[in-house]
């Protein structure tokens, strides 16, 4: 394959890793610890945690996992926010061995259900404000440890007397719940302070991580992503970065560690450069957010372009010191147009685009830093390869439209128990198919034209047709339904439903109230537009194509 992205490469970026230089993310803590012991790692409503007290919690956390009865290859979910305790159970997991199962805070009762029995997770990290939902999900799982933390379990309580009542009140509810297999994660991590722990060989095939995804449609899957992906992805981004960022520095971490962008960047990243990380743990609480990046000046931001258009609007935003800002990345959905222009004018720094999947670990193409918005998604990244294919798997000439295909160490190993699904997206050659389609121009970048499957993009959080419309279709006043993206200026996308009713009193309310049962926020259906019939094939399947279509067009789509 003719590389035509290495001449667009910044000076000092390598066509290629060393993968061999980082084995496990295990490595990548304890060697970071060691190296940056006095270093802040973590900045929380007043707390600061520095990477010897990482690397001390961590250590002790994983020992109490050993001495609980886990092993190597256990899986044990993570069901936080963006809290202290988030790293301390993610690198002491790590460190004993375990492989990370991350889990949305915001799930369900069945989602949540879903996702620990796939994975065979025996041991679960929650807050407790999130305790009630895991208390209906257990019944069915394997799940042996409950581990149940609060907001300010690692807070200084004597400057935080409000939440440190919410605690208690919250606690209380906790004990009426009755949750059978339910401790406490900070009385764990101090019992492991008096515990060795164990040294356990990991090595890059060993599985780090099951990312739980979607792919492009469908019910969630896990993505099997090892040590050797993730560590590979950091060393590239570590490559890319090179010289564009401080040796030491602040980042802002306003999007969820749990997903798969903060996971990889916000997280492996920049604990691996030794940065300090400033956890926000609730983004829309835009009042806060500008207070802490005021006190706490940021040199790189990633985000979702909601995210930074709120924070454009947001009172205060102009009063912030952006003068030693050198990142701005949004991923995790398209950055829009509007929204970079007015970044670069209010920040002075540019609104970079990168791309990837929760199957990619997720990296695979970044636009240069010194290169100015495009709207493209960049350019791969080292020891990474692109190619756009036709529905056979060939390549396809420069400019022409096809498939976006990634192959390189940072792919996943296949999809958790599902050979058949893993068969679909993995190509002979090691190529995996992304779902998107898109073109690469003679510069080598690529540029992102549709999807291919129907995946709903609300906010960065992929939503996927099939498990709404599965949902809604128990609704005894419900024929027919069929999910889409409609186009939103706060989210990018929200989730149309269309209907067909079965009982003529049925009301958008009726529909929205049902979903909110089964269904975490966003996913549940923004708008409802009732039809006589759905457009169809001549085989009988809904044509959402159409729908989508119809809501693009200048017409009433009210309903009916």
């Amino acid at each position: 394959m003719d590389k035509i992205w290495l001449k667009s490469y910044p000076p000092y970026v390598p066509a290629t890793i060393d993968p061999a230089r980082l084995r496990s993310l295990k490595q990548l803590l304890e060697e970071s610890c060691a190296r940056y012991p006095a270093r802040s790692a973590y900045v929380y409503m007043g707390m600061t945690m520095s990477y010897a007290q990482l690397d001390a919690l961590s250590r002790a956390f994983g020992a109490w996992l050993q001495s609980a009865g886990y092993r190597k290859g256990d899986r044990i979910a993570i069901m936080l926010p963006n809290t202290p305790q988030y790293p301390i159970a993610l690198f002491g997991a790590l460190r004993a061995g375990l492989i990370v199962v991350n889990t949305n805070p915001l799930y369900t009762a069945p989602e949540l259900e879903h996702q620990l029995t796939d994975a065979g997770a025996t041991g679960i990290v929650v807050l407790e404000n999130f305790a009630h939902v895991l208390e209906k999900a257990l019944p069915k799982t394997q799940v042996k440890h409950a581990l149940v933390t609060a907001v300010g379990d690692y807070l200084p309580f004597p400057k935080s007397a409000i939440v440190n009542f919410v605690v208690r009140r919250v606690r209380k509810q906790v004990a009426a719940w009755h949750i059978p297999v339910a401790s406490s994660f900070k009385a764990a991590v101090n019992a492991g302070k008096k515990l060795p722990l164990a040294p356990v060989d990991l090595g890059p095939d060993d599985l780090a991580f099951l990312q739980y995804t979607g792919g492009t449609t469908g019910v969630a899957k896990g993505a099997m992503l090892s040590h050797g992906n993730v560590a590979s992805n950091v060393l590239q981004a570590e490559a890319w970065i090179g010289e564009s960022l401080p040796k030491e520095g602040t980042l802002l971490t306003a999007i969820p560690l749990y997903h798969i962008f903060a996971l990889s960047c916000n997280c492996m990243v920049f604990a691996r450069l030794g940065w300090r990380n400033l956890l926000i743990i609730n983004p829309r609480d835009l009042k806060s957010l500008i207070a802490d990046m005021k006190r706490y000046p940021c040199n790189f931001i990633s985000g979702v372009n909601t995210l930074f258009n709120a924070m454009l609007h947001a009172p205060g935003f102009d009063e912030i010191d952006f003068s030693g800002l050198k990142v701005s990345l949004g991923g995790g959905m398209a950055v829009q147009g509007t929204v970079a222009e007015k970044w670069k004018q209010a920040t002075g720094n540019v609104l970079s685009q990168a791309w990837g999947l929760t199957e990619t670990s997720p990296a695979a193409c970044i636009n240069p830093p010194t290169e100015q918005f495009n709207g493209s998604i960049g350019v791969p990244i080292p020891s990474t390869e692109v190619s756009i294919k036709d529905d056979a798997g060939k390549d396809l000439p420069i400019g022409q439209i096809g498939e976006i295909c990634v192959r390189g160490p940072q792919v996943m190993k296949g999809y958790w128990n599902r050979p058949d699904e893993t068969a679909k997206v993995m190509l002979p050659d090691g190529f995996l198919r992304t779902g998107d389609i898109g073109h690469m121009d003679e510069r080598g970048f690529v540029y992102i034209e549709d999807r291919k499957k129907d995946m709903i993009l609300v906010s960065g959080f992929n939503v996927y047709p099939n498990e709404v419309e599965a949902v809604v279709a128990a609704h005894p006043g419900i024929l027919e339904a069929a999910a889409v993206a409609q186009p939103d200026e706060h989210s990018g996308e929200v989730v149309a439903l269309f209907v067909v009713r079965k009982d003529a009193a049925l009301t958008e309310k009726d529909v929205v109230d049902y979903s909110r049962q089964s269904l975490a926020g966003y996913k549940v259906p923004k708008h409802v537009y009732f039809r006589n019939e759905l457009p169809k094939s001549n085989v009988g399947k809904i044509l959402r194509k159409t729908l989508r279509e119809e809501l693009r067009a200048p017409i009433d789509v009210t309903s009916q």
